[in-house]
Order: structure tokens, then C-alpha cells, then sequence
């Protein structure tokens, strides 16, 4: 990675670095934005994005580029979501519903959890 990694978000279930990864990125409950050099977590709510028709992922998107996130991970991110990551410079880590925050930040920080080079989800239509 070229750039210095200082904050990850993460599309949480809930508000600690406990609370497991929502699986869902655009329509997650919130994200846990993490500072890399001390470890703890601002939570952020999106529950503006959960009750839209359409648009959530990229309402999801502004919303962790605003937190000056340069990670997100999540469980799934759909093409127009990951599309306007991409285009902020937003590292995207996918599949990582099977843990906690905490564990997600810290796989990702050991080099286990890869960049996605696409969405691993169709977008909703």
C-alpha cells in the first residue's frame, strides 16, 4: 500500500469494536471508524441510508469519506458503492461478516483481509 493507513471504517451492527460487522455496507446500521494509532472508534450512525429506496450505498460512501476514512470493510459493497469509494481513493475490504470490528481492523492491519479490486455484490435496482 502507498499510502499510511489512519483510519478504517467498518459497517458495524453496532456502536463499539466489539459489535460485529453488518454484513451490509449501504444499508449498515452505522459505522465504527477506527484510529489506526490508538485504536478506538467514533460511531458513526446511517440511518438516514437504511430507510432510502435507492442510493444508499453511495449516501453509505460520503458518509465514511466524510469521517476521513482511507479503509472501509465490510461484508458486501455493491458496484455503485464501491464506484464512489474508488473514486475518493477509498480502499475497499469485503467479506468480513464473520467478525467482530476489532477483528476485521486487525486482519486487514496483518495484510489478511486483501483491497477488493470490484464489488462483490450486484447492485439493487
Amino acid at each position: 500500500m502507498d499510502t499510511e493507513i489512519k483510519k478504517i471504517a467498518v459497517s458495524s451492527d453496532g456502536p463499539t469494536l466489539d459489535d460485529k460487522v453488518d454484513s451490509r455496507f449501504g444499508r449498515a446500521g452505522g459505522f465504527v471508524v477506527v484510529d489506526v494509532a490508538t485504536m478506538t472508534g467514533e460511531y458513526i450512525d446511517n440511518g438516514a441510508s437504511q430507510v432510502m429506496a435507492q442510493g444508499a450505498g453511495i449516501q453509505a460512501a460520503e458518509l465514511v469519506a466524510g469521517a476521513g476514512a482511507d479503509v472501509l470493510l465490510s461484508g458486501y459493497v455493491g458496484p455503485k458503492a464501491f464506484q464512489a469509494l474508488n473514486a475518493v481513493g477509498i480502499i475497499v475490504g469485503q467479506d468480513c461478516d464473520d467478525f467482530t470490528v476489532r477483528e476485521a481492523v486487525e486482519r486487514f492491519l496483518a495484510g489478511k483481509v486483501p483491497a477488493a479490486d470490484g464489488p462483490n455484490r450486484e447492485g439493487h435496482s
